[in-house]
């Protein structure tokens, strides 16, 4: 598996439209959602997945250089469950189909049913006619970080939960990541983001972003419940070593808010009994670490928050060669994820 910052063919997305997780019918979320496809398509190619009930509302509302390919899906979470790309030594790229169970199935899942998700991965690969592998275990793409050099960053509260794959164990499941990506070193943090709804997933807490060094979400506020989870995570990465022996250079990068749904946002989503209800008052897992590293460019999230301005100078320092678009990203978090969780890139 390719690190991100590597170089991408394209980038895959989906269309929002489900109105029990999308506010006002998912309008805004589509709005700011045909704005990173914009914003990517200035560095690369970007194919997004719509349903034929939704296909001239995005037609009206993507730009002209972005490609529609009529796909069905449960949601917009193309991250998670679109395919992982994988390439050999001659430059063939090959997609992971993982198993989909909305984040946990029946215990703590996020939506029911998920059977148009789990076929989203085959979709895309039978779009590029990139043929694949099927995965015999439950993975999604945003629990996932590696560096191109064989070391992959993942979180024990994610991959270890008993809602995914409660029959193998933590050496089992290195095995499984070993063999379809073809790492060497798995680096294992304890917890992703407070109050994330995924169980954690790494590409909200933490990325590579060259070999060698990563990025890590981060608070100074000791009575924030975030302040313990990074602390645990900076100590484990500071005696990480990678696949190449190396002792990771880690930069950190302080969260907004905290950020917290508001009254006039949770009464916008339909009350449903097949989703998670989006509540007034509950945290959001707003994280300046969940942005896409396109060809020659950054579209990183902001959030109309103090922290905005000092998060953006911190990526671009880190990023000095690409061009980095801030994104208002808000209408994204309302729905459990960013950028990154949007977006998969096809080497």
């Amino acid at each position: 598996m390719p690190g991100e910052f590597e170089r991408h063919t394209r980038c895959w997305m989906l269309w929002p439209e489900r109105n029990d997780n999308w506010r006002l019918d998912a309008t805004p979320a589509q709005k700011a959602f045909a704005s990173v496809a914009q914003a990517i398509s200035e560095f690369e190619p970007v194919s997004i997945g719509v349903s034929k009930k939704q296909f001239d509302k995005a037609m009206r509302l993507l730009p002209s250089n972005i490609t529609i390919v009529e796909m069905e899906s449960d949601d917009a979470w193309m991250r998670d469950v679109g395919p992982t790309f994988v390439k050999d030594n001659k430059g063939n790229v090959r997609g992971i189909d993982w198993g989909f169970n909305a984040w946990g199935g029946l215990d703590g899942g996020l939506y029911f049913p998920w059977d148009k998700d789990e076929k989203v991965a085959s979709a895309v690969m039978e779009n590029q006619k990139i043929d694949g592998y099927k995965a015999p275990f439950i993975l999604e793409g945003g629990a996932i970080h590696t560096d191109g050099e064989g070391t992959l960053i993942t979180t024990e509260q994610c991959l270890l939960n008993p809602n995914r794959n409660p029959d193998l164990s933590k050496d089992q499941i290195e095995t499984l990541l070993k063999d379809y990506l073809c790492v060497d070193t798995i680096i294992w943090l304890d917890q992703g983001v407070y109050m994330d709804e995924t169980d954690g997933h790494v590409d909200n807490i933490c990325c590579f972003i060259k070999p060698g060094e990563v990025l890590l979400h981060w608070t100074d506020d000791r009575s924030d419940p975030q302040y313990d989870i990074s602390h645990d995570a900076l100590e484990r990465l500071s005696w990480a070593k990678d696949a190449m022996g190396r002792t990771l250079l880690i930069h950190k990068i302080h969260q907004p808010g905290p950020l917290t749904i508001s009254c006039q946002e949770s009464k916008g989503v339909k009350k449903s009994t097949q989703a998670a209800p989006r509540e007034k008052g509950s945290r959001l897992a707003g994280s300046y670490v969940n942005f896409y590293i396109a060809n020659n460019g950054i579209v990183m999230p902001v959030f109309n928050d103090p922290q905005d301005a000092e998060a953006v100078a911190k990526i671009q320092s880190l990023f000095p060669k690409r061009k980095v678009i801030r994104m208002p990203a808000r209408e994204i978090l309302l729905g459990g994820g960013n950028i990154h969780c949007i977006t998969q890139q096809q080497p």
